[in-house]
């Protein structure tokens, strides 16, 4: 009877090991699931980690940094851990077939180890033909899965590095935390007006790719930026909140780009909260903010559409995106943009502590008000 038990366990395991590294590494989208190793090992480590390190002052960022990294190494721990549990029952079940013959689980184990890492001491040798079907299959899924999640990695890294070049480009023209009045100041003083519609095409192409990555990979999403102050989280509300600027208040600027972007970045954020958010964030501009700006802008030489007519339109275009992107910095922990720019303290939206993410709150330092991400996989 314990023989029966122990094979059932050990194939039940292992097909819980092979379908989450089959969902997590190989199918490139989100794949809803309850039995998902990977999405427990995040979620709950994020939870405690996140609750650590918004407590540890100056080292905050390097603990909160360490997270996703440390993260794809623990997965490939479990896996490789699930694999040795798993094939160590199954031997155990069928030890009449080895030589010696294992006395207790612990050897099985053992052997189920040596056979999943390919050490091969020879203590302990499979005769029978399921034995040695069963370690065959431990020899090659233990390297399969090394070999996916190396793979996996340079993947993840590739699409990190990507994003982020963006990210710190941005913080040279809209400052950090980035600001969209900052960004439009700046090129208004440089003579760079024109050249918004290219602005907005590569921030489309920069949207695309993250919507394409981050909704097939969520881990990414907890990968943090090397610079501080910034994050790509703040970049995107940056960059909408300019794109919406554009096509709701300013005049004499060419709109078609922006509009693009905005439907765009809308789409992102609505992706990515599907992932697992309930969007309890808060819009973080109110009217006498929004005419703050307004003056900002035209001070800056803008020609602008007046600010009774502009402010209904540009409150419907952050409606899609603003309370969604304050919910992912909450949750993430990330610097998020500031509405203002410059000194955060002496402007009557802003908190000196709390920058909101497109509005100008810092991020908050407890999750309550947002649903663990990702309920899809890690």
């Amino acid at each position: 009877m314990i023989e029966i038990v122990a094979f059932v366990a050990g194939i039940v395991l292992l097909g819980a090991v092979a379908w989450d590294v089959f969902e997590t590494i190989v199918v490139p989208r989100p794949t809803p699931g309850v039995f998902r190793l990977g999405r427990y090992i995040v979620r709950g480590s994020w939870s405690l980690v996140r609750h650590i390190g918004t407590r540890s002052g100056e080292r905050r960022e390097r603990l909160l940094g360490l997270f996703a990294p440390a993260t794809t190494i623990a997965l490939l721990v479990t896996w490789l851990g699930g694999l040795v549990l798993g094939y160590g029952l199954v031997l155990f079940a069928i030890r009449d077939e080895l030589r010696p013959s294992p006395m207790d689980l612990g050897t099985a184990i053992y052997f189920g180890a040596t056979s999943v890492v390919t050490l091969g001491f020879g203590d302990v040798v499979p005769v029978g033909g399921a034995a040695r079907l069963v370690v065959a299959a431990a020899a090659l899924s233990g390297l399969g899965v090394v070999a996916l999640v190396i793979t996996f990695l340079f993947s993840l890294f590739a699409s990190y590095q990507r994003r982020e070049v963006a990210v710190v480009t941005l913080q040279a023209k809209a400052g950090a935390p980035p600001s969209a009045v900052v960004l439009l100041e700046s090129l208004a003083r440089l003579d760079l007006v024109d050249h918004l519609p290219d602005f907005f095409g590569g921030w489309e192409r920069w949207i695309a790719e993250v919507l394409d990555s981050h909704v097939a990979y969520p881990l990414l999403g907890y990968f943090r930026s090397s610079h501080d102050g910034v994050s790509w989280i703040s970049a995107l509300g940056t960059v909408l909140d300019t794109a919406s600027l554009v096509v709701t208040t300013i005049e004499g600027v060419p709109r078609g780009q922006a509009e693009l972007v905005t439907k765009m970045g809308a789409h992102l954020v609505e992706d990515i909260t599907n992932l697992g958010f309930r969007a309890k964030g808060t819009d973080g501009v109110d009217r006498d903010s929004f005419d703050a700006v307004h003056a900002r802008l035209a001070a800056a030489g803008y020609r602008l559409v007046p600010a009774e007519q502009a402010w209904p339109a540009f409150s419907r275009a952050r409606s899609t995106y603003a309370e969604a992107l304050d919910a992912m910095a909450a949750y993430w922990a990330v610097p998020a943009a500031a509405w203002f720019g410059g000194s955060r303290a002496s402007h009557p939206a802003t908190s000196p502590d709390r920058p909101s993410v497109t509005g100008g709150s810092e991020v908050r330092s407890s999750a309550e008000d947002v649903a663990p991400l990702p309920s899809d996989g890690p």
